[in-house]
């Protein structure tokens, strides 16, 4: 990376193409969730397949995510946002317009492998442009806009009512279409980063180390606590508000589609505003773990409230936003601040590696607790197996968060970081 950056209008311009891509990938991503009892009522689905919908999505990115860094370390991160977009609007493509469960699982497939070096590439893209000014800030921005996506997803089934009318199908041509338009806004942010990155103002991917395995050794005791925190808490937030959740409202609750898909909108809502807020009280701050551990705290609090009180669902609601807001906005920022310029990439891919093994199991997990319970409308009692799965998992993720903080995140540890 040079002294020099490029100007903070063509950052803000870069920002928001990578925020409007963002607002695909996660519109798509989120897209099965709300189809759930559609495909159970409509194309016969067991709880197992719809998890492993979202499942297959995480597998492949096991083996391929780190190498998806290593990628964007080595091209460059508009290339790479511009050419896994296209692998994204072909997966969801092929969800959308295949005729059996097997095509949708292919296109979900092929939708994954894009989709995990896609957010790597936009996070990379991000701390190409806005490298040591206001950071956090702009991460937690792009990331707040991209939640914007998944809570319309979780909307459409009131925006575009006379599409689930008509069955499982046109909601999920609808999220095929959102893809184009991400594709269409990699596409703008690929041909104006040729600028800048020729202008030298940019890293060329030219100086990146050369990766070794090995290498994956070295990084500190801190990296590691904060993996195992980005596994956990992905694995339960994403499994169960990205797949489980709605069908948990319409079932254990009594919500229709409609009132349930609007309640989990309002965690992915609550993110746009409050991801950005986040990041840019924690650059003001110069903290990081103190903030990460409270809101990784939150999430096994909010599944407690949820599974065993009879409380409003707006107060486990408003626990996993916040949660749901504060995490990212603190995780991502912190780890480029605990590794190597150079080893960003491959760092963020080694947590996606782990972090999508976890995802997928959950789904997976999830999914054949649910049908060993025989949980569903009729037996709400059978979902209890699923979310003392979540919450044991979550407070494991609490743990990891309080040990990072103890060894990288006091006051000590992060005014040394950025030197």
């Amino acid at each position: 990376m040079t002294d020099k950056l490029p100007s903070r209008s063509t950052a803000w311009l870069i920002g928001a193409l990578v925020a409007m891509a963002l607002f695909g990938n996660y519109y798509v991503y989120d897209s099965i969730g709300p189809v759930a009892d559609l495909l159970q009522s409509q194309r016969g689905f067991s709880d197992s397949q719809v998890g492993l919908l979202n499942a297959i999505y995480s597998l492949p990115n096991v083996v391929l995510i780190l190498v998806g860094g290593v990628l964007v370390d080595r091209f460059g991160a508009a290339r790479m946002t511009l050419w896994t977009a296209l692998v994204c609007l072909a997966g969801a493509t092929l969800t959308a317009f295949s005729p059996n469960f097997f095509g949708m699982a292919t296109g979900r497939l092929l939708f994954g492998i894009g989709a995990e070096t896609f957010n790597i590439a936009t996070l990379a893209a991000i701390a190409d442009y806005f490298g040591g000014r206001s950071l956090a800030f702009a991460m937690g921005l792009a990331l707040g806009v991209g939640r914007l996506g998944s809570a319309s997803a979780d909307m459409s089934p009131t925006w575009f009512a006379s599409a689930y009318a008509q069955g499982w199908q046109p909601p999920l041509a609808i999220a095929a279409g959102i893809a184009a338009a991400s594709l269409a806004a990699s596409l703008l942010y690929w041909w104006l980063d040729r600028g800048p990155r020729a202008a030298g103002l940019l890293p060329t991917g030219k100086t990146a180390e050369k990766f070794v395995w090995r290498d994956l050794l070295h990084f500190g005791r801190a990296y590691w606590y904060l993996l195992a925190l980005c596994v956990l808490w992905y694995s339960v937030i994403l499994a169960f508000r990205s797949t489980f959740s709605i069908k948990y409202f319409q079932h254990v609750h009594g919500l229709d589609l409609a009132t349930a898909g609007e309640m989990n909108s309002y965690v992915f809502l609550a993110a746009v505003f409050a991801t950005p807020a986040f990041g840019w009280l924690c650059d003001r701050l110069q903290r990081y773990a103190p903030f990460l551990a409270f809101g990784a705290l939150l999430l096994p609090i909010a599944l407690g409230v949820l599974a065993l009180t009879h409380w409003s669902l707006w107060v486990s609601t408003a626990l996993i936003g916040i949660s749901f807001s504060l995490v990212p906005a603190v995780m991502w920022p912190m780890a480029s601040r605990i590794v190597a310029p150079s080893r960003f990439g491959t760092a963020i891919g080694l947590m996606w590696v782990a972090q999508n093994a976890g995802i997928s199991g959950a789904n997976f997990a999830a999914g054949w607790l649910n049908d060993q319970a025989g949980a569903s409308a009729a037996n709400p009692a059978g979902y209890a197996p699923m979310m003392e799965f979540f919450g044991i998992a979550s407070l494991l993720g609490c743990v990891c968060a309080l040990m990072l903080w103890l060894t990288a995140g006091r006051r000590r540890h992060e005014v040394k970081a950025p030197a």
